[in-house]
């Protein structure tokens, strides 16, 4: 089964790397988003099971308040992807963890899988390079 995946990325170039890369290891990408309103409107589709967020998005710095409510109001297991770790350092309820950005292929896939494995109840790896866990 092929997780279904939410982009919320404000920069189109990165947001395009990520859902080549997300697509090249065999997952959906069920859209990119560049704001809020977007990203609600992509997830209230359903199905949506992992969203990588940014925080600052084309609507300001709106990811962190998203990331909860996807999390908390959608079921969709949440992953925070930022050059401004700083913002979420002490945790979000709801969400799972924050990588880095600037990033690499294999930080995402390993956070990705890691993530996915963990929404499953599936033993998981150890916590990938790169990745924040919270609490």
């Amino acid at each position: 089964m092929t997780a279904r995946i939410l982009i919320i990325e404000d920069e189109a170039l990165v947001a395009m790397e990520l859902r080549f890369v997300l697509e090249d290891l065999g997952y959906e990408v069920v859209g990119t988003a560049p704001d809020a309103r977007t990203a609600r409107a992509l997830a209230s589709r359903g199905g949506v099971e992992l969203a990588l967020v940014d925080i600052h998005l084309t609507d300001g710095a709106t990811g962190v308040g998203l990331g909860q409510e996807l999390g908390e109001g959608f079921g969709v297991t949440v992953l925070y992807m930022t050059a401004n770790p700083g913002m979420v350092s002490h945790g979000v309820p709801g969400t799972m963890g924050v990588l880095t950005k600037p990033t690499d292929e294999g930080c995402v896939r390993g956070a990705v899988e890691y993530a996915l494995h963990l929404r499953r109840g599936e033993p998981a790896p150890v916590v990938p390079d790169g990745l924040q866990m919270f609490g």
